[in-house]
Parts: C-alpha cells; structure tokens; sequence
C-alpha cells in the first residue's frame, strides 16, 4: 500500500513525508480491525511531530522512525479479527484516535485518554496517512450512510477534543453566562457549535483572521472580536466582569497569558491550545477564585454524541480535501494558513 512516513525530525519544519510502499498491514490480535482508510485529518499535532515537539514523550530514543502519521480517521472495514463482534466487513466507521484495552482503570471509567496501556496509531505507531490502518474493535463508532466520511475525519481528534472541552463549558457556564472561544480555527469553529447545540450561553469568538472572524458570525458568535494586547480588558468589559469560561484554542503567542484575566471571579480557563507557559500570580488564583484546566482529547462516548450531533445537522465541518500524493502541499497551506478549517487526506 501507498503511504506517507516521516523519516526525520525537524524543528526548521523544512522536512517533507516521503511517500513510499508499504507492505500492507496485517491482523495479529483477535481484537484488531483493519481499516481501509476513506479520510485522514492533517492535525497541528502532525506539524508538532514533525518538528519533534513530541519526541521527548513518544520516542525519546529515536526508535520510532520511520512510520506513518495520521491519527484523525475514517473508512471501510476491510477485516477484521476471530474476537471482534460488533463490527463487520463493509460498515462505515470513525476510529477513536487511543487503542484502549478495555481493562486498566481508565477504560473502566469510561475515559480511553487515561487508558495505560493504549496505542495511538499516528503518534506511537503506524497511522492513517496511507491506504489501511490497523485498530481495534473498541476504538469503532458506525457511521451513519448519509454523513460524509471525509468531512468528518477530522471529528476523531480535532473535532473530538472541541466537544469535550465545550460541553464542559455548558456544565460550567450558566444559561445566561459568557464563554469566550480564542482561536476560530480547526477545533475552535466546531467547538462553538456544540456550545451553541448544548447551552444557552453568550459566546464571544476571538480571531485574528477575518475570515474565521466572518464563520464565526455565521455560525451563530453573539460577540466577535480581532484580538489586541487589550483583549482583556475589552472582555471584561464587554461582560460585565468577565468571561465564566475561556476556552483557549491557541495556548502559545502570549495568548495564555491574556486568557486567564478575562476571567471574573470563580471563572474557568480551559486550555486546549499548547505550546506556551503559563504563569498566574498565586495572589490572583486565590483573590479570584480562578480554575485553569487541560483538557485532552475526549472519550468514546463523546465520539458518538458528537457524530450523533452531526448527524442531525448541528455540527458541521470546513474541510479542505487532498490526496495522499498531495499531503506535503496540503501540509505547506496549513503552516501558511492559506484554508479555513480542516485538511483531509484521501489516499
């Protein structure tokens, strides 16, 4: 099969997948499905890879390359397993991006993320980005036959990642409470439409382009703003006080830093966007009563109220749509910015 692999790490980010065959993959747990991949979702995360930005966790000895990336997936069931039951040979499916085992603590409870012994196909191990991919039966959401499997590629991470953060947002914010969205981007567009299905609250859109700005109006932002050194200030007053919520899609460029003082007291910050470091003034945490947390991904369960959402047409996703042999250019307009949205890959 036709892949595209990663061979070396770049911070200078000048290095480009080398697509290449593969021998195509095989089953060799009874659990395992093979998926012949329909679309693949480009991640930031992939660009962090790239760069080495993740090399310290997942391959601090250089062992890994080369493989395959792509951990945002979509397709057909090609094969499967002697275990695997709930699954068959022709359905439609999204992949969860963790390879859960079912049995640790984490699984147990229902949160794959904290699964301990997981495998993240695209990031620890072979990915999407190629004509089939190995998971497992557990990682599995059907897809219903009129929702496009391309468009939603990106749903199994980037769009998994936004519902998990927004629907927290709902439980927090009251119904007439502010939440404020920084970064209308790939996860920022799709979080502001679970927002807008799950609660009542106000919500201001942060962006500095003015086309995200423009969605952001489209899809439903009571308040859209540029973004400037006061952005602060602006929300404070803009509120009443300050945001209940922030949920901060950028994370890096001094972005975090303006989040939390949006804040007012007993207010929350959500980050989701990496890439910086964040400093409060421990006065200010107390005097406030301010919550920051990560939030990291989201569970299987949340996969299929997400897909459900789309499904009946309160969620939709941008996409921009390439083919396997294309993945360096559509890699090159994402550093560049030059699409709204997501890029898919269709090998």
């Amino acid at each position: 099969m036709l892949a595209a692999r990663l061979y070396r790490y770049d911070p200078a980010m000048q290095e480009e997948l080398r697509l290449e065959t593969v021998p195509d993959p095989t089953i060799r747990q009874p659990d395992e499905v093979i998926v012949r991949i329909v679309g693949a979702g480009l991640c930031r995360t992939d660009l962090h890879i790239i760069e080495g930005v993740w090399r310290p966790i997942l391959d601090p000895e250089g062992k890994l390359l080369p493989y395959t990336l792509g951990h945002e997936n979509t397709g057909i069931v090609e094969a499967v397993g002697s275990a695997v039951r709930n699954v068959r040979v022709g359905d439609r499916v999204i992949c969860h991006p963790q390879a859960t085992c079912g049995l640790c603590l984490g699984c147990r409870v229902g949160e794959d993320m904290y699964c301990t012994s997981a495998r993240f196909p695209g990031l620890d191990s072979d990915g999407g980005f190629a004509q089939y991919l190995v998971t497992t039966e557990r990682a599995l959401v059907k897809v219903p036959e009129d929702v496009d499997l391309v468009d939603i590629a990106p749903l199994a991470d980037a769009g998994l990642t936004a519902y998990r953060a927004a629907k927290r947002a709902s439980r927090i914010a009251p119904p007439d409470g502010w939440v404020v969205i920084i970064g209308i981007g790939g996860l920022g567009h799709i979080a502001l439409q679970v927002l807008r299905a799950l609660a009542g609250v106000r919500i201001v859109a942060v962006d500095r382009s003015p086309l995200a700005r423009e969605r952001a109006g489209e899809l439903g932002a009571d308040q859209v703003l540029a973004g400037s050194p006061d952005l602060a200030a602006e929300i404070r007053e803009l509120t009443g006080g300050g945001a209940h919520v922030v949920l901060d899609f950028v994370g890096e460029q001094g972005v975090e830093q303006q989040s939390w003082q949006m804040l007012r007291k007993g207010g929350t910050h959500l980050i989701i966007g990496y890439g910086g470091t964040l400093e409060i003034p421990t006065v200010r945490m107390i005097f406030g009563e301010l919550t920051v947390a990560g939030s990291l991904v989201g569970n299987y369960k949340e996969l299929v109220e997400l897909i459900d959402l789309v499904a009946r047409g309160k969620v939709r996703v941008f996409t921009q749509r390439y083919t396997l042999q294309e993945i360096n250019r559509a890699i090159d307009d994402f550093k560049h910015g030059r699409y709204f949205g997501r890029a898919v890959i269709t090998p």
